[in-house]
């Protein structure tokens, strides 16, 4: 009698051990993956002088237009970065960057402003709507692709380390 609990107990414990085990193992596969960049702009060769920069980069991107179809993007893939113009009919990135900031969904996938704009008030409201950095135009290659290399590898460290947590969340349980 007292062995079928010993058995039955180690099962379990076995089970959930494999269970935690693999998913793990997952999400260390899940790391390695390509990143992918959403660049919004409503100009068509900003958007492909963009996207022919980040070539040097190994990334996927994923063009759009102006702001709704930016959010609806956002809202299915949660690419790993965003370039986003901010001067676009419909929505502007300030507003586009302000829905993506305050969704906590979405709130931790960093957003670079391209703008035009260089006085001190459209930096400033850039802020406030909750960019995390802003290139002006006309974008410097060497520039954008240092900013994007940087806001990628902090994205993969804070992803890493909120996964590290849940696994601890998990295990304390």
């Amino acid at each position: 009698y007292g062995y079928y609990y010993l058995i039955s107990g180690t099962k379990n414990y076995l089970t959930e051990f494999w269970e935690k085990f693999m998913s793990r193992i997952e999400n260390q596969l899940n790391e390695n993956k390509t990143p992918t960049i959403l660049v919004v702009d409503d100009n068509q060769q900003n958007l492909e002088l963009l996207q022919a920069y980040l070539e040097d980069i190994d990334c996927r991107t994923i063009p759009a237009g102006d702001g709704p179809e930016a959010l609806e993007i956002v809202s299915q893939n949660r690419p790993d970065l965003i370039l986003l113009d901010v001067m676009m009919p419909n929505m502007s990135g300030f507003e586009v960057c302000k829905r993506i900031k305050t969704d906590p969904k979405t709130e931790n996938i960093p957003v670079i402003m391209v703008t035009a704009l260089n006085e001190f008030g459209d930096i400033e409201r850039s802020i406030d709507s909750g960019t995390d950095d802003f290139l002006s135009k006309p974008v410097n290659k060497l520039e954008l692709l240092t900013r994007v290399k940087t806001m990628l590898k902090l994205k993969h460290l804070s992803d890493k380390l909120e996964r590290t947590l849940a696994y601890l969340r998990e295990i304390e349980k």
